[in-house]
């Protein structure tokens, strides 16, 4: 028999958070709203305000927004988000081996194993804030730098400040920093010179560091106060680098993550190490743990993983794949199983059908999860199914009446912004007032070309010209009877116009071109961008800025830009972006909204 392989559950700590994720989750996940329903007790108690009402508005929030609100709104959010997502993977049936938090994330790992219920994991997370707050310590700062944990403690020892502490050891390439504001404006300064490439870490509090010191004792005698229950699953600290014990204080080891580093790296090859295959779960907001994986252990190992919280570049989530992989719903009973029989496979046993489902039920029920979002989405823009594609430039042209395209197309905009329809007035601002960027009416644009059937073009259209709602809805009627709607801004020169002698392309110099690109946009030393460097997770680049970045070279290289065919998610590194472009120039267009 083999034997299984075994699931690690990762929760993460500072910056995981996807609102747009999350927000997708909520309105097709129950155990969201009821988790967060939960925290909101705790955030009364403790703050007079629900975390709910700052999560799931009208707009919805991402990280920045967090951070600027008071500090304990980013850290219950972190923590909610993880917890939920765990527990739609638990009510799905499936399992994990052993959990393993990152920082934060440590106590979202605690929870899920039972040591704690939900709400008092939400007390643990808000103690924590308040016995930062109410210490009245230096204020710091935190940021990952592109080398080994030795070179960044040698880097620290020039500084000399005794406050200044290697907080995270990531991989053998990434390392974060955390320490006071002055030595780390001095540490960062040191780094430029040595062409380390850095990046700012989302955090409100200068995490383990000696700084945090004085609040340890505090907030460790607080949370031994609360009922903690045995561990139901076991949970590895990367910070104590073991498994957590049966007659462990976690008070006590909790405060020690104040000042100790969480060496995530040295965590994962010990799991490694311990035999068996594994899989990877990323139980939260984005995708950068397992991404993390694959590079402490290398190409070599080639670990299988699964994000939740997270939207892929054609926009479903995460979840849902970890579902169909791995779900496992629980054993039928004869009763059951008959009906289910009954309606799927009316020619098999009730028994057969028990057996067939516990091979299979984890993958149908991801299955049926992905395609009954895919109806709802298609019922909440009025129709109950995919309108087929119109035939472009045959027949005449359709006589459109405008006022039930103006209504549709408020319909669909309202849906995917989470605004009520009203403020789609024809007049409204669609960046100026409502907040929506070029990348996001791009995908507006494209939802109402898919539900008239009408295919994108890549040429024709300038997306600066139709900024209120009247030109969005004008545009749609005049481009309807047409059968294609033009949704990309053109560039300098057109597949066409393109010289014959440019289909032969040198991979090195369009690396060598691309390099320098982002050096100039980033303010990176070109040596950063190396061909495995991950562009999120390693340098910080978030999704927003990658488009502009790749829009930037497309433009260098005179290439006009569509909007599909393309999912942003799959070139996170360097080399993946060189051979994106090296694919694509002797075709002349290359996609660069996901």
């Amino acid at each position: 028999m083999v034997e299984r392989a075994k699931v690690i559950a990762l929760f993460p700590g500072q910056g995981a958070f996807d609102g747009a994720a999350l927000a997708a989750a909520y309105r097709e996940y129950p155990q969201i709203k009821r988790v967060f329903e939960e925290i909101d007790t705790v955030s009364r108690e403790f703050f007079s305000r629900d975390l709910s009402k700052v999560l799931f508005g009208d707009v919805t929030p991402e990280m920045e927004k967090l951070l600027a609100d008071d500090a304990w709104v980013s850290q219950l959010a972190i923590y909610g988000s993880s917890l939920a997502a765990w527990q739609i993977l638990a009510d799905s049936g499936a399992e994990a081996d052993v959990l393993v938090g990152h920082s934060l994330g440590e106590i979202a790992a605690l929870v899920a194993a039972q040591a704690f219920s939900v709400a008092d994991g939400a007390r643990i997370v808000a103690h924590r804030v308040q016995v930062i707050e109410r210490q009245g310590l230096a204020p710091g700062r935190m940021a990952a730098l592109s080398a080994d944990g030795d070179r960044v403690r040698a880097l620290i020892a020039l500084i000399g400040d005794e406050l200044l502490s290697v907080a995270t050891e990531n991989h053998d390439t990434q390392t974060v920093v955390s320490g006071p504001r002055d030595a780390m404006e001095k540490a960062l300064a040191v780094s430029k010179q040595l062409g380390i490439s850095t990046a700012d870490i989302n955090s409100p509090f200068p995490f383990h560091t000696p700084i945090l010191a004085p609040a340890a004792p505090v907030f460790a005698g607080l949370v031994g106060k609360l009922d903690q229950r045995p561990l139901r699953t076991p949970v590895y600290s990367p910070v104590l680098g073991r498994y957590y014990e049966p007659d462990d204080a976690l008070g006590e080891l909790l405060a020690e993550h104040f000042v100790k580093p969480v060496r995530f790296s040295a965590a994962v090859r010990h799991l490694h190490g311990e035999g068996r295959e594994l899989r990877f779960v990323e139980v939260g907001g984005k995708a950068v743990l397992t991404k993390l994986v694959g590079k402490v252990l290398g190409s070599g190992a080639r670990p299988a993983t699964w994000s939740t919280l997270s939207l892929g570049g054609d926009g479903k989530l995460g979840l849902a794949g970890a579902l169909a992989d791995l779900g496992t719903p629980a054993k039928l009973d004869d009763g059951k199983a008959k009906a289910l029989a009954a309606v799927f496979a009316p020619d098999a046993s009730a028994a057969e059908f028990a057996e067939f489902w516990a091979a299979f039920g984890g993958q149908l029920v991801g299955l049926g999860k992905e395609r009954l979002a895919e109806f709802r989405a298609l019922r909440a823009e009025g129709t109950g199914q995919a309108a087929p594609p119109a035939a472009a430039g045959t027949g005449p042209k359709a006589v459109v009446e405008r006022g039930a395209v103006a209504d549709a197309i408020r319909s669909i905009y309202a849906a995917a912004l989470e605004y009520p329809e009203e403020v789609f007035t024809e007049d409204v601002l669609l960046e100026a007032e409502l907040g929506v960027d070029s990348v996001k009416q791009v995908e507006l644009l494209t939802r109402v070309s898919e539900h008239y059937g009408l295919p994108p073009r890549d040429t024709g259209f300038r997306l600066v010209e139709i900024d209120t709602m009247a030109k969005v809805v004008d545009f749609f009627v005049a481009n309807l009877g047409d059968g294609a709607a033009e949704l990309d801004v053109p560039q300098e020169k057109t597949a066409t116009e393109l010289p014959a002698e440019q289909a032969a392309v040198e991979r090195g110099a369009v690396a060598d071109a691309i390099r320098s690109i982002y050096a100039a946009a980033l303010e990176y030393p070109e040596e950063v961008f190396t061909e495995d460097v991950l562009l999120e997770a390693e340098l910080g680049v978030d999704s927003v800025k990658q488009v502009e970045l790749l829009t930037r070279v497309s433009e260098h290289y005179g290439l006009p830009p569509r909007d599909t065919g393309f999912r942003l998610v799959e070139i996170d590194t360097m080399a993946k972006v060189v051979d994106f472009f090296v694919t694509n120039l002797e075709s002349g267009a290359v996609p660069v909204a996901a």
